[in-house]
């Protein structure tokens, strides 16, 4: 069953330019039913989202800015959000914003049950980051974006490597160490209960920020591991483990 999601966006701190990737990859995991954006629309700098908002059916929320140098919407976009959660309408909040403002607000939902994701630039604070259960940044829905758009490929491929992060020794023994703690007595997991282990370490983590549309392929590119399919039961499917190579788990107790 979908999560029904309040997605609400922070319009002073997040880029127009990719609403609608936003929007496409928030529909992955739930039913956006309220999707809500806030700032002040006098002024001129917020322009550009009208037509972003008439597409995506996003209903902007006026806050004007009583003070220079005071962000009011975060206040505005804090307030909406408990009025949402305590109305019982939704099971899960999408905060997009690069503002680490918003951590006490993610922890708050989490504490209530929600299940909450952020979307976010990759300059967010990682307090705001780990407050999520899940987050991804906007340079992974860019580089999509202009994958698919692009005709001319080298460009795109250009544009899409320089948001893609290195495989460094820290990840690699962190994804090692995480197959360990679901491994079965001859070393092997399930690739899926990796997965899910390593979004609950670190929320941000996602196979894309690494140029792998999915975990499998990112895995099968670390010598490090082996990767073997096997059928379920009743031969309907294959079921994808990991294991640490013998050479590297010697190598990793010396």
């Amino acid at each position: 069953m979908d999560l029904n999601f309040a997605v609400l966006i922070d319009g002073d701190n997040i880029p127009s330019a990719y609403v609608k990737e936003m929007m496409e990859e928030i529909a992955k995991y739930g039913n956006p039913t309220i999707k809500r954006i806030y700032g002040d629309w006098t002024n001129p700098r917020l322009g550009k989202w009208k037509n972003v908002l008439l597409e995506n059916a996003i209903t902007p929320i006026q806050q004007y800015g009583y003070t220079a140098g005071k962000n009011a919407t975060d206040s505005a976009m804090i307030i909406d959000a408990m009025d949402i959660l305590y109305s019982g309408k939704v099971s899960g909040f999408c905060l997009v914003s690069s503002d680490s403002d918003f951590t006490r607000l993610a922890t708050r939902l989490r504490e209530a049950g929600m299940q909450v994701f952020g979307i976010g630039e990759k300059k967010t604070p990682n307090p705001f980051i780990v407050a999520c259960d899940k987050f991804i940044y906007i340079e992974i829905l860019k580089g999509q974006s202009e994958e698919g758009d692009s005709a001319d490929t080298a460009r795109s491929k250009t544009a899409s490597k320089s948001s893609i992060d290195k495989i460094t020794s820290k990840e690699i023994k962190w994804i090692s160490n995480t197959i360990e703690d679901v491994a079965d007595d001859d070393g092997w997991a399930f690739l899926g209960d990796v997965g899910g282990l390593l979004q609950k370490k670190q929320p941000n983590f996602d196979a894309r920020n690494y140029g792998f549309q999915k975990l499998t392929p990112l895995i099968s590119s670390i010598s490090n591991f082996e990767v073997e399919r096997r059928e379920d039961s009743k031969g309907r499917k294959k079921l994808i483990y990991v294991k640490i190579r013998e050479n590297q788990r010697q190598r990793s107790k010396k």
